[in-house]
């Protein structure tokens, strides 16, 4: 979503925020926009567009200080006048904000009868306006703006300037993310650890209510809700700057579909201990006894998460013998349901940041229940509002549709389902040996790439697409058909394969292509049988089946063969095939895969 980069040091500020702009962009945005303090002076030019849009028109600036934004509407279509950072009427205070303000109207109408006029649609422009407000009153930046944040309800991520403290970096976050890098005599600020890894890996994380003054040479922060001051950590990111970087890939997406092995392979390392036919998860150590003790899990997730938390509710279900719900974060919230003190809470994240999935864990803080997590970023909120948890260790992940989060989040499952079993199923050992050769799998699975091009393309120009499946099928159907849809634009639906006498079959003809899952499994021949209904409608199908199912071809107008592998571990070549797929049509439709319209890598609003 929106994404925030400051600057204060002994070196020009304006090259850094629009280099931490620029890494930023995987985020999904609108409109882009900095503002320098000068000589005691704020300067901000915006733009609608590109951050490449805004270098052209940007000034070169000596200023050792600034804020820099990448907008995703929200309030108010994308326009200059909406884009960020906003300033009070005087130009005196320019402020940068991620999240939301939910009593800006009530504000905006306070701030109005005391003369404040306001120029956009946005709910941000209340802030400076507001801080501007008590700076009268108090004639202290810091003091105006402790007061203003107490008057805001909502989530924020914020960035402050003023030509009052023209040597003064403020920040303030809530329910949004904020990280500060430390540097010699200079603090780097941003949203994301990637837009200041190329600089410094030593970083601090603001926590919700955490206020931070920054000075080139000091730090100081503040926290509002127990009104002391605090003692910033400073911690290192596991994190390269070539991670981020897109090599030799045309884009993002194929670059990280192609990591696959290695992100299964860094999701197990040092975990599945085969030789010793153990699963050891050191961030599960601390909770261990408390996990003896489930007998409900709870598993609350967004988007390609929710599906990978279903694929886990099998494992599990399976493995552990535990019972398993997953919920959509967002209903989850607002859900009223019966908890005991033997439910577990499991909060499944790429970024650590998700709104919905943050609000979820909060819903539950007070109810006494064991709170877990599986996110990919350390450091990140759920990762520290939660008592234990596993890493994903997948690396940055910049294209805005989720690829090998969902094969680390999947894997991560298997291991936790496999640690929760104590060894007590049959498979576990059979599971253990093919979680370790299933990275060989997943580079067989890409080598198909050329073949699943060209079936993309004959499929590129439908309007409708449906994905079926069954058991560990059914939620990888569900994935594919997000993938799809998210990166072609083609309206793309997800269903068990059982299903289809109820209702979708209405939907088949010539021109309503079907992809269906039909790997072996002891319902193949069932999901057979479905292939076949929709073959007697005239519905074009492609199959994914494993190697040496020759009947299938039979059946499917295009067959895409995967290697053989444990049911329990499919739906990682799976998701493989659907993401090529999905890229390869998105692709020959001339779309932007990396970014798509409409749509924010992390969202960190509700």
């Amino acid at each position: 979503m929106c994404g925030i980069v400051g600057f204060i040091g002994e070196r020009p500020a304006t090259p850094i925020v629009m280099q931490g702009l620029q890494a930023l962009e995987y985020r999904g945005y609108d409109s882009a926009g900095v503002s320098t303090v000068t000589d005691g002076r704020i300067t901000t030019t915006r733009q609608v567009g590109q951050v490449a849009d805004l270098s052209k028109i940007l000034e070169d600036s000596s200023a050792m200080l600034a804020i820099g934004h990448t907008r995703w509407a929200t309030h108010g279509a994308p326009s200059i006048t909406n884009a960020h950072p906003h300033s009070s009427a005087d130009g005196s205070i320019a402020i940068v904000h991620n999240g939301i303000i939910e009593n800006h109207e009530q504000l905006r109408t306070k701030l109005q009868q005391a003369g404040y006029e306001f120029k956009s649609e946005t709910d941000t422009e209340v802030i400076p306006h507001l801080i501007d407000y008590y700076f009268k009153q108090t004639k202290s930046i810091e003091s105006a703006f402790h007061t203003a944040l107490r008057d805001l309800r909502g989530a924020y991520a914020i960035a402050v300037v003023s030509s009052h403290e023209p040597d003064t970096l403020y920040a303030a976050r809530l329910s949004s993310p904020l990280v500060i890098g430390v540097g010699d005599n200079e603090y780097i600020l941003a949203s994301d650890p990637t837009a200041l890894i190329q600089h410094t890996k030593k970083v601090i994380y603001l926590n919700d209510f955490d206020v931070a003054r920054i000075t080139t040479g000091d730090l100081a922060v503040t926290n509002l809700e127990s009104d002391s001051p605090t003692i910033p950590e400073v911690e290192l990111l596991d994190l390269e700057s070539e991670d981020a970087q897109k090599g030799h890939y045309e884009h993002f997406m194929i670059k990280e579909i192609n990591e696959a092995p290695q992100t299964i392979q860094s999701a197990i390392r040092g975990r599945v201990l085969a030789n010793e036919g153990i699963v050891k998860l050191g961030g599960l150590d601390n909770v261990v006894a408390q996990l003896r003790y489930i007998d409900r899990i709870v598993i609350v997730a967004c988007g390609t998460s929710f599906y990978a938390g279903l694929v886990g509710e099998y494992l599990i279900e399976e493995l552990a013998g535990i019972p398993v719900e997953v919920q959509q974060a967002s209903e989850f919230k607002y859900r009223s349901e019966p908890f005991s003190r033997g439910t577990a809470i499991l909060a499944v994240s790429q970024s650590g940041e998700t709104a919905d999935t943050i609000a979820a864990l909060d819903k539950v803080k007070d109810y006494g229940v064991l709170r877990l997590g599986i996110v990919n970023a350390p450091g990140s909120t759920i990762a520290r509002m939660t008592d234990a948890g596993v890493y994903c260790h997948a690396g940055p992940e910049q294209a805005v549709a989720s690829t090998k989060a969902f094969i680390a989040q999947v894997t991560v499952l298997a291991l936790i389902a496999l640690h929760l079993s104590n060894g007590s199923t049959k498979d576990y050992k059979p599971l253990l040996k093919e979680l370790v050769s299933l990275p060989d799998k997943a580079a067989a699975v890409l080598a198909l790439s050329d073949q699943i091009k060209v079936i993309a393309e004959k499929y590129a120009p439908a309007r409708d697409f449906l994905f079926i499946g069954r058991h560990y099928g059914y939620p990888c159907a569900l994935e594919g058909a997000l993938k799809l849809k998210e990166v072609s634009y083609i309206h793309a639906e997800g269903y068990a394969a059982g299903e289809m006498k109820h209702g979708p079959l209405a939907m088949i003809d010539e021109n309503f292509p079907t992809f269906a899952i039909a790997t072996d499994s002891p319902l193949l021949e069932k999901t057979m049988s479905n292939i076949q209904e929709i073959r007697a409608r005239s519905g074009p199908v492609i199959a994914l089946a494993t190697e040496g199912n020759e009947a299938i071809a039979q059946l499917a107008d295009d067959v895409i063969y995967l290697p053989p592998t444990l049911e329990q571990t499919q739906p990682l070549l799976i998701s493989i095939a659907t993401q090529l797929f999905a890229y390869h049509v998105a692709v020959a439709r001339g779309f932007n895969v990396d970014r798509p319209r409409n749509l924010a890598k992390s969202v960190t609003v509700e």
